[in-house]
């Protein structure tokens, strides 16, 4: 018995050692960094075809990873935000747009908008970084949230170890909460600042950062020596502005700044390194048929601008580094939306599923082979509002949209106007081939009829023109509600 007890407790001792040696050598989860563009369009990038702008590092971790060239989110900042860290449309969240309905003059149309939530995101729903939480993952957030910041709202409350909320100017920033940093510093270097330090002091642990950056929103701001720099490079197109130009060079910083520290650290090889923006570029846009340049960027092929949800307003740079999984240099044709994150990030970290449903598809079969399709038939878009542009013009009225691999139809509310365009063949939806194609217009039509009532989104009402307690802004907006 002496010996036989002797023998269990070795045996014991040895089982417990090789499972702490398997524990040691088993492969830590991959860390997430999440670099979020504000208002960055498709073509502001060399990698996606700028030839004025230069982004060598966004380029250069485009060549590391997989791009995506048909990646799309909404037509401003809050509902793309919203969908990617719910992963729900917008009907479901009930956020389409900033702000309330009445910062548009909305009385002079023939629809009454559907109400806008304006709190925050619904504080029912786990955002993907209380879900990484779960998981064991240190979570950071630092720059625009525009998901609420009242109590229960703020980042730090919906599951982000650390978060600082900064947006509205580039330069004598607010921050939430308030923060010292030192004076004159541009904000998209602050930011960064704040995101080194944190993967500097989690760098033994997985870490999830989210760096959404106010660039290159407006105002137009930016670091004088490199405005400098472009003030003598040629235009191309309406590519041409040199301030707007430092901006974007500014986020491009940015990127090659995290990924040095990533290097530096040795931990690049396990971090999945994601980069995009919120919306499309603010670039030409489209009013009644009349094409107007913006004087900030251009998206040509692409037509529209932000606030549409032409290519021009919602199609969007991804790209994805993920080392040993993703193909160096890769692309990607598959059609991708903002829901997808959630789910995508769920698969690449093994975190639990939040207990609201998920609207999106993981991209991780994309990831592993970029020629690969998703199992969904589509993506869609739904804005049940108007978006203003002085008080005359209008960038979007109520519109939903439906994307069926190289098919987009377009559904105007207003008056029940169809829009088919093939993207494959005419990225820049010049050739409306609904008249054409009424077998293929019908086919789109009833799916996103469908999908409204699976979804339950709600529709735009007649305008009954009954505005007793409706007050309309009259007064210049500011630049951070400027949408």
């Amino acid at each position: 018995m002496k010996y036989g007890r002797r023998a269990s407790i070795i045996a014991l001792l040895l089982f417990s050692l090789c499972l702490l040696s398997a524990l040691a050598d088993a492969p830590r989860k991959p860390n997430i960094v999440f670099i979020l563009a504000d208002d960055l369009g498709w073509m502001d990038t060399g990698v996606y075809g700028s030839k004025y702008y230069e982004t060598p590092n966004i380029d250069r971790l485009a060549s590391q990873g997989v791009r995506f060239t048909n990646h799309h989110n909404c037509q401003n900042c809050a509902p793309s935000r919203a969908a990617m860290m719910s992963g729900q449309y917008a009907p479901r969240t009930g956020i389409y747009t900033v702000g309330n309905i009445n910062r548009f003059n909305w009385p002079d149309r023939p629809l009454r908008p559907v109400d806008n939530v304006t709190s925050g995101l619904p504080l029912d729903r786990a955002t993907i970084a209380t879900q990484l939480k779960a998981a064991g993952y240190a979570t950071a957030m630092f720059g625009k949230w525009h998901l609420g910041v009242k109590k229960g709202y703020h980042p730090s409350q919906r599951g982000f170890d650390e978060a600082i909320v900064s947006e509205g100017v580039h330069f004598d920033f607010e921050t939430d909460p308030p923060t010292e940093y030192p004076k004159g510093i541009y904000l998209a270097d602050w930011l960064t600042d704040k995101a080194a330090d944190f993967i500097r002091r989690k760098k033994d642990v997985p870490f999830f950062v989210y760096l959404p950056h106010f660039a290159v929103h407006e105002p137009l701001q930016a670091k004088p020596d490199l405005i400098e720099k472009f003030k003598t490079k040629p235009a191309v197109g309406h590519q041409d502005n040199p301030t707007y130009a430092a901006m974007v060079a500014s986020v491009d910083q940015s990127v090659g700044r995290v990924m040095a520290l990533l290097d530096e650290l040795k931990i690049a090889d396990n971090t999945v390194f994601i980069f995009s923006s919120d919306n499309g570029g603010v670039g030409i846009y489209d009013f009644e048929g009349t094409l107007k340049p913006s004087g900030v960027s251009d998206n040509t092929p692409l037509r529209g601008a932000k606030a549409q949800l032409y290519e021009g307003g919602v199609r969007d740079p991804l790209i994805i580094r993920w080392p040993g999984v993703a193909k160096p240099g890769s692309l990607c044709n598959e059609p991708t939306i903002h829901v997808d994150l959630y789910p995508t990030l769920l698969e690449i970290t093994g975190a639990p599923k939040p207990a609201h449903v998920l609207d999106g598809e993981s991209w991780v079969k994309l990831l592993h082979d970029p020629g690969a399709t998703l199992q969904r038939e589509a993506i869609y878009q739904h804005f049940p509002g108007y978006l203003g542009a002085g008080t005359t013009q209008w960038r979007s009225k109520p519109v939903g949209t439906i994307q069926c691999h190289d098919w987009k139809l377009m559904e105007f509310f207003e008056d029940g106007r169809l829009e088919l365009y093939n993207l494959r063949d005419d990225i820049g939806e010049t050739d409306n081939l609904a008249k054409q194609m009424p077998d293929k217009t019908k086919e789109l039509h009833s799916k996103m009829l469908a999908w409204r009532e699976a979804i339950h989104a709600p529709m735009p009402l007649p305008n009954t023109n009954d505005t007793s307690n409706v007050k309309i802004r009259t007064k210049k907006r500011s630049r951070k509600a400027a949408e």
